[in-house]
C-alpha cells in the first residue's frame, strides 16, 4: 500500500479506499478532510485505473479548487496526470456550457458572463422599459430577488405563477422575465446562470445529459453542507447513472443557510443515494480536549444534526477563559491587554484572532488594538471607519464642518442618488479650474454658470441642505446633529427599500457610527468637563483610520465568525456572546435559525488550537442603543469544569456593577440634554475623596491607580494609570469612578 494512504488515520482510509457507489464523509473540524479527499481521487487514478478525465471535483472557492489540485499532482507526480475537471461549481459549468449550449439551449458557446456591475445596469434598463419606479424597486433589491430565485431553480414563469398574489413580487417577476430575455439576446449570463442553465441543459436535453453522465464515472464535492438546490441539482443529474458520488461535509458547520445553503442537502443524503455508505471523521488534529469538548456541548443541543463527537490525542490544554466586561469598550481593552500579555509569552501576532458576530462590533475593537499600537487587520472586510456607509455619512460631516472640502463634496452630492451625474460634476470641476473656487462655492452659485442651468436648482437645494444642518451644529450636540443628517439625507430609508443582506448590514454600520458619536462625546465631557465641538470627533475618527495603512507582515486577524470559517489560530477571542447579539435577534424567529447560529458557535470555538477566551458585557452600546443583554445560552451550554474558574470569578468580582445600583445617578447637562450615567455617584461641582495610590473603578476602562489629584470641586482633575487602558486625565466632577 502506498504511503499516502499509511499516513492516515483509520477511519480516513475507510473512507478514502471505500467502494464504489454513494459516500458519505461526515468530516468534523480539524479532521483532515482536504487530505481524504485528495487521497480519495489519487487512489481511484492509481490503483482503481480511473482515467482522470472522467473524475469531477467540485469545491467552493478558486482558493480551494488550487490547493485540491496542486494536492492530487503531487500525490501523482511520478504519473504526470493533468486533472482538467477539478474546480468550482461556477468553473466547471462554464466548461460544460461552452461545450454543449449551442445544441441544448439558445445560447452560442462565445456567450459572456456578466458581473454584479453589468447586472445591475440591465436591472435599471428593465426598470426603465416598463416605466417602474426604481425608488420602489431599487436595482440591489431586484438582483437579490432574482439571485435567489436561481438558486432555487425558479423560472421567470415559474417565479409569477408562485406570486401571482403579491403585487410588489408580481412587479419583481415582470423585471425577472425581462431581464431574463435580454441576456438572451444580449448572448450573456449572469453568475447566477452558470448554474441555473447548466441544470436547464441537462434536464432538457437527453443527448447532453447523457454525454457528461457517461463522461464522469466518479464526482467529488467538498464542503457539501454549503450546497444550495441548484447545486445539489447539478451533482444529483451528473451522478445519476454511474452512483459513484463522494460528498465531504460537516453538517454542524453549515452556517450559510442566510445565502441560499440548504443543510437539508447534506442530512437527507443517505435518502436521496440508496445504499449510501456513512463515514465519520472524528479525530481532529488541531485544537486540544477541553475546546473540543466545550465545541460538543454546545453542538449537540442541535436536534437537526447526523450526531458526532469531536476528540484528540493532544491532551486538555488550557481551560477556557471567561470574561464578562461591563461594556464593549471596556471588552476590547481586556482583549487588547490578554494579547499583549500573550505576545510577551511570545505569541505571533498572526496566531491571534478575535471573532464577532456582526460587523458593527469591530469599532471597539480596532480602536482598543490601535491604541494599544497592535498591528491589525480586517478579515473578510473592511475596517469600520473605511466602510462606504460610514465614509459616506462621515462625509456629510466633513462637509458641514468644511464647505470648501472638495473631495466630501464630490463623494456624497449624489448620495444618495439626487439626479447629479458625472457630467454636471466635470462642468462644475471646469469652473473650479477656471475660477479658483471650491465645488461648493460652484453649486452654491450655479444660476450664475449656464453651463449648470438645467443641474442648478438639484445643486442649489444640496446647498442648502447643508447651509441648514451647518447653522444646526451650531446649537445641538453631536449626537442630535448626527440623527437630524440621517434623517434630511434621507439615507437610511434607500438601503431600507433594498432590503438585501448587504443593506441591512449597512444599516448596521450607520447605526454603530451613532455609538461611536455617543461614546465619543461623553468621554469628551469626562475628559474636559465640556461637550465635544465637530472637528474633535472628526479628528479622532480620522486618528482611527491611522491602522488602515500599516506595512507589519504579521497582524492580528479580526473579523466576523462567518469569515473565520475554514481558518485555524493558536488563540481566539469570541466577543459579544449575549442574548440578542449571539445569538442574533432574528434567530429567535425560528428553531431553524436559532439552530445556524449555534453551529456558527461551533465554528468559533473549533477554529482555536490552544486558547479560547469568550467573553460577554453587562451592557453594550449597539446601534447607538445602550442596553443590557443576559449572558447567550451558548455560554450556558459550556460545562463548567471546562471554564478557567478564576478568570471567571475575577471577571464577575472585577465588573459586577449591582452593588452600586443603590446609588443615585449623575446628569449631565449638555445643549438642553441630560446624559444619564446610571450606578455612579458623581454630581457636577462634587469632588471625589481619593488620594494617590488609591485603586478605582471606571465603567469603560476597568481598575486604575490613582497617581496624582490637582485642584478643588469644580476644578478637581484626576489622574488614573489604569490597568488596561493605561494613562488617564478625568475630570473629577464629571467622571464616571468608583473608589474600591
Amino acid at each position: 500500500m502506498d504511503n499516502y494512504i499509511e499516513k492516515l488515520n483509520e477511519q480516513q482510509k475507510k473512507a478514502v479506499l471505500a467502494e464504489d457507489g454513494p459516500i458519505l464523509i461526515l468530516a468534523g473540524a480539524g479532521s483532515g478532510k482536504t487530505s481524504v479527499l485528495t487521497s480519495r481521487i489519487a487512489y481511484l487514478v492509481r490503483e482503481k485505473g480511473v482515467y482522470s478525465s472522467s473524475i469531477l471535483a467540485i469545491t467552493f472557492t478558486n482558493k480551494a479548487a488550487k490547493e485540491m489540485k496542486a494536492r492530487v499532482e503531487k500525490l501523482l507526480d511520478d504519473m504526470g496526470i493533468y486533472f482538467p475537471w477539478i474546480g468550482t461549481f461556477h468553473s466547471m459549468c462554464v466548461k460544460m456550457l461552452r461545450m454543449s449550449c449551442e445544441v441544448a439551449l439558445n445560447y452560442t458557446s462565445s456567450f459572456v458572463i456578466y458581473d454584479s456591475d453589468d447586472q445591475k445596469i440591465l436591472i435599471k434598463d428593465c426598470i426603465k422599459e416598463l416605466n417602474i419606479n426604481d425608488k420602489m424597486y431599487p436595482p440591489r433589491m431586484i438582483s437579490h430577488h432574482i439571485s435567489s430565485a436561481k438558486n432555487e431553480l425558479i423560472s421567470p414563469k415559474e417565479f409569477e405563477g408562485k406570486y401571482k398574489d403579491d403585487f410588489q413580487m408580481e412587479t419583481i417577476s415582470t423585471i425577472y422575465s425581462l431581464y431574463q430575455k435580454k441576456l438572451v439576446s444580449n448572448n450573456a449570463m449572469d453568475f447566477d446562470d452558470l448554474i441555473f442553465n447548466t441544470v436547464k441543459m441537462l434536464e432538457t436535453n437527453k443527448e447532453v445529459r447523457e454525454f457528461f453522465q457517461n463522461k464522469f464515472r466518479h464526482v467529488l464535492i467538498d464542503e457539501y453542507q454549503d450546497t444550495n438546490t441548484a447545486q445539489y441539482k447539478l451533482a444529483e443529474i451528473i451522478a445519476k447513472k454511474n452512483n459513484n458520488i463522494f460528498v465531504v461535509g460537516d453538517d454542524d458547520q453549515s452556517i450559510y443557510g442566510w445565502r441560499g445553503a440548504n443543510i437539508q442537502n447534506i442530512l437527507n443524503f443517505e435518502y436521496d443515494f440508496k445504499g449510501c455508505e456513512v463515514i465519520k471523521l472524528e479525530q481532529n488534529y488541531r485544537s486540544t480536549s477541553n475546546i473540543l469538548n466545550a465545541a460538543n456541548h454546545v453542538i449537540k443541543n442541535n436536534t437537526n444534526r447526523k450526531g458526532k463527537e469531536l476528540w484528540t490525542d493532544k491532551g486538555d490544554g488550557n481551560k477556557i477563559k471567561f470574561y464578562k466586561a461591563y461594556n464593549g469598550p471596556n471588552e476590547a481593552l481586556f482583549v487588547a491587554a490578554e494579547i499583549k500579555k500573550q505576545v510577551e509569552n511570545n505569541i505571533d501576532y498572526d496566531e491571534i484572532a478575535v471573532l464577532y458576530r456582526t460587523n458593527a462590533q469591530s469599532r471597539d475593537i480596532e480602536i482598543a488594538l490601535a491604541n494599544k499600537d497592535i498591528p491589525f487587520r480586517v478579515y473578510g472586510s473592511l475596517s469600520f471607519y473605511s466602510r462606504k456607509e460610514v465614509k459616506d455619512v462621515l462625509a456629510y460631516l466633513k462637509l458641514i464642518l468644511n464647505h470648501n472640502d472638495d473631495l466630501q463634496f464630490k463623494r456624497i452630492i449624489n448620495e444618495p442618488k439626487r439626479g447629479i451625474g458625472k457630467t454636471t460634476l466635470q462642468k462644475i470641476e471646469q469652473i473650479v479650474i477656471d475660477e479658483g473656487l471650491s465645488f461648493y462655492e460652484v453649486a452654491k452659485n450655479a444660476k450664475d454658470y449656464y453651463i449648470l442651468h438645467s443641474p442648478k436648482e438639484k445643486l442649489m437645494s444640496f446647498v442648502n441642505m447643508i447651509e441648514k444642518l451647518t447653522t444646526f451644529s451650531m446649537n445641538n450636540t453631536l449626537e442630535e446633529l448626527y440623527e437630524e443628517v440621517l434623517n434630511v439625507t434621507k439615507i437610511m430609508e434607500i438601503y431600507k427599500k433594498e432590503g438585501t443582506i448587504e443593506s441591512r448590514s449597512r444599516i448596521e454600520n450607520i447605526k454603530e457610527l451613532k455609538s461611536a458619536v455617543v461614546s465619543f462625546e461623553e468621554d469628551f465631557i469626562e475628559e474636559n468637563g465640556q461637550g465635544p465641538k465637530l472637528e474633535n470627533f472628526i479628528a479622532s475618527c480620522t486618528l482611527a483610520t491611522d491602522q488602515d495603512n500599516t506595512k507589519e507582515q504579521k497582524q492580528v486577524t479580526i473579523m466576523t465568525l462567518h469569515a473565520a470559517k475554514g481558518l485555524e489560530f493558536k488563540m481566539v477571542f469570541i466577543t459579544g456572546m449575549e442574548e440578542g447579539l449571539f445569538p442574533s435577534m432574528q434567530s429567535y424567529e425560528s428553531e431553524t435559525k436559532l439552530e445556524e447560529e449555534r453551529r456558527l458557535c461551533y465554528v468559533g470555538i473549533t477554529r482555536a488550537k490552544e486558547m479560547l477566551y469568550l467573553l460577554n458585557t453587562k451592557e453594550r452600546t449597539i446601534y447607538g442603543k445602550t442596553q443590557s443583554y443576559p449572558d447567550s445560552r451558548f455560554l450556558q451550554e459550556i460545562p463548567e469544569q471546562l471554564m478557567d474558574n478564576n478568570i471567571k470569578r475575577k471577571a464577575f468580582a472585577n465588573n459586577s456593577f449591582a452593588a452600586y445600583k443603590g446609588n443615585t445617578g449623575i446628569s449631565i447637562k449638555r445643549g438642553g440634554k441630560a446624559i444619564e450615567i446610571a450606578g455612579f455617584k458623581a454630581v457636577k461641582g462634587e469632588a471625589l475623596d481619593v488620594i494617590k495610590g488609591d485603586r478605582v473603578l471606571h465603567k469603560k476602562f476597568g481598575e486604575g491607580t490613582i497617581k496624582k489629584v490637582t485642584g478643588k470641586g469644580d476644578e478637581q482633575v484626576i489622574e488614573v494609570d489604569f490597568d488596561m487602558a493605561g494613562f488617564k486625565r478625568l475630570m473629577a466632577s464629571y467622571t464616571k469612578l468608583k473608589k474600591l
